[in-house]
């Protein structure tokens, strides 16, 4: 498997439309992260859930997947599943978040995403974010949209493990959907460990970077 490393970074944002894809899209390797990088800033923007239960969850959530992080978290209250409709407000507060980052990485949904929130907010960040390391995540769902990925991060057996007992723990709002369980979460991590020679892993497509093969 070819490896290019992405050097150690220091800031680092993770976007998402509603509380709790960040976690399911990128909690492993968040928490890959946060452990070997003590102090990393991790920018988070969350579109929808403001201001009630689904808010609480998620600041809870991503202290948790975020340990030991300088976490700056702001989760707004635009409508679930209109995000269409409110693309001014979503692009303003993508705007704001890049005039106060200069991240090293960027994690986001992916644009080829069937549900019409991830999609949309995929593409409003390189809008935003041109120059930067963009990681698309993917989240398992009824739509069966899942692609082929072209980057993956290997985690550990123990960072899979406790990524899909912090889903559990702090998303009890979640935990009647069908899909929203132990096996979902463990499984796709396992088939993209397969894929990558890793027993378990998360994958991204990635939007766009460039090589420097000259040193």
């Amino acid at each position: 498997m070819i490896g290019l490393g992405a050097g150690r970074p220091d800031q680092v944002v993770a976007v998402g439309a509603h509380c709790d894809d960040i976690a399911i899209g990128a909690g492993g390797t968040l928490l890959t992260l946060c452990m070997a990088r003590p102090g990393v800033r991790v920018d988070a923007l969350v579109l929808s859930g403001g201001g009630g239960e689904r808010e609480q969850e998620e600041r809870a959530a991503l202290a948790a997947f975020c340990p030991g992080a300088d976490l700056r978290l702001t989760v707004l209250k635009l409508p679930d599943g209109r995000m269409p409709a409110h693309w001014e407000e979503a692009k303003a507060a993508v705007e704001e978040l890049r005039e106060r980052t200069e991240p090293d990485l960027v994690l986001a949904p992916r644009t080829e995403d069937a549900h019409q929130d991830h999609r949309g907010l995929a593409k409003l960040m390189t809008t935003a974010f041109r120059d930067h390391l963009v990681l698309r995540y993917e989240i398992v769902k009824w739509d069966g949209d899942l692609g082929r990925p072209t980057a993956y991060q290997p985690l550990s057996e123990d960072v899979a493990e406790r990524k899909v007992r912090l889903l559990q723990e702090h998303y009890p709002s979640q935990r009647h959907r069908p899909w929203y369980d132990r096996e979902a979460f463990l499984g796709l991590a396992r088939i993209r460990g397969i894929e990558c020679h890793a027993r378990y892993a998360e994958a991204f497509d990635v939007a766009k970077l460039t090589l420097n093969l000259g040193g």
